[in-house]
């Protein structure tokens, strides 16, 4: 009897400490993150795959800059100036302190080096100058910054500064520091400058080396942004890319650019061992056109409009099943355009995306005027 409670007593110790853990916790235990607030996104479909504090306040430094250039791409595609146009060199924008290229008071360079500067070697002189380009004043330009973090939905966040110099109030949080990634991801000019290792300014006297290491020791590494104060500790925004799965990998308040690079690293890693990316396909079988009732013509042409990415699981990509729903007893009028039913993709019964099967042509609804028409037509070409 003794025998059977030890062996009892023995079994529910083992059972116990598995009880109730999470699907987090088991990430954790995957994922060794020294930093105190890290994230991992999907660029695609925006889905966290991975956080650690994600909403913590913090200052996150010169991935400010991440913002920065969102706005200074918005203004170059929108015809505001070009990557030639020539920016001079205010007192204010050369006084910055920090990393910087020392910029000169009156001294000219083309928009295409200064940001080659903010983005390879964090120039904090280079970034006030092209805020100073675009909003006429850093000022104008921190307000424009704010603006735009509450249209993307960046909660947890304030700019004080285009540079990310530590100031009082200046703060974000992982998660939005992935939110404003994502969005400077969209302009896929960014990544001519992001992949940048070696380049040189000012014909060849002022070399810049890229502050993101991973560029010569991660696979599929394209960018983002580092950045490091004193009172944010090593941070870092880090995408790559592999076999049409694009990440990014957020990192704030590292101990040090070792730690830094080794955290970015370990999600980027999580995320590319773990999931994977796959397109829509249409059904080899499928309708071509859709019955019309009442109308002067008998039948519709559809169009497919399926595009974007999905999202899965490694593995579970042949699980993909598509389903066509046409609505029914469909009368004219149709517009050209119109939606007449949906194409669904599940995978395990999970939804993973619905994309509308349009009308190509409009249906006029029958009359007697038009069939009069067509029979007067018919007759005479008889």
């Amino acid at each position: 009897m003794l025998k059977k409670i030890i062996t009892l007593f023995l079994a529910i110790s083992i059972l116990i400490p598995c009880i109730g853990v999470s699907k987090a916790s088991a990430e954790e235990t995957q994922l060794n993150i020294t930093a105190p607030s890290a994230l991992l996104m999907d660029y695609e479909t925006g889905k966290v795959l991975y956080e650690k504090n994600s909403h913590e306040i913090r200052p996150c430094a010169s991935i400010t800059k991440v913002m920065t250039l969102c706005l200074i791409f918005e203004a170059i595609e929108s015809g505001k100036f070009g990557y030639d146009t020539i920016v001079t060199t205010s007192p204010f924008a050369a006084a910055m302190g920090g990393s910087d290229i020392w910029l000169v008071e009156g001294e000219q360079m083309s928009v295409n080096d200064l940001i080659k500067a903010i983005v390879v070697v964090s120039a904090n002189d280079a970034a006030v100058a092209m805020a100073e380009c675009v909003s006429g004043s850093e000022d104008a330009f921190v307000a424009e910054m704010n603006k735009k973090a509450s249209e993307l939905g960046m909660n947890d966040t304030t700019f004080k500064n285009c540079n990310g110099l530590d100031e009082d109030g200046h703060v974000t949080s992982a998660f939005d520091v992935a939110l404003m990634s994502r969005e400077l991801m969209k302009h896929e000019e960014i990544y001519n400058y992001t992949t940048i290792w070696l380049d040189y300014i000012r014909d060849g006297a002022t070399q810049l080396v890229n502050t993101n290491k991973l560029l010569k020791t991660y696979d599929g590494i394209t960018g983002l942004k580092t950045g490091t104060t004193s009172k944010a500790g090593a941070c870092i925004s880090a995408t790559a890319q592999r076999n049409g799965l694009n990440l990014i990998g957020v990192v704030l308040g590292a101990e040090n650019t070792a730690d830094r690079f080794t955290d970015a690293a370990a999600l980027l890693n999580y995320g590319f061992a773990n999931y994977s990316s796959a397109e829509p396909k249409l059904p080899d079988e499928k309708p071509e056109s859709v019955q019309i009732l009442k109308g002067m013509s008998g039948e519709a042409a559809l169009r497919y409009s399926v595009e974007g990415k999905f999202l899965m699981k490694k593995g579970t990509e042949e699980n993909i099943v598509s389903k066509i729903k046409i609505d029914e007893e469909i009368e004219a009028p149709v517009s050209k355009g119109q939606q007449l039913g949906k194409i669904i993709y599940t995978c395990n019964d999970e939804i993973l995306g619905e994309y509308p099967i349009v009308s190509t042509e409009d249906i006029k609804e029958i009359n007697f005027k038009d069939v009069f028409v067509l029979l007067f037509d018919s007759f005479i070409s008889f």
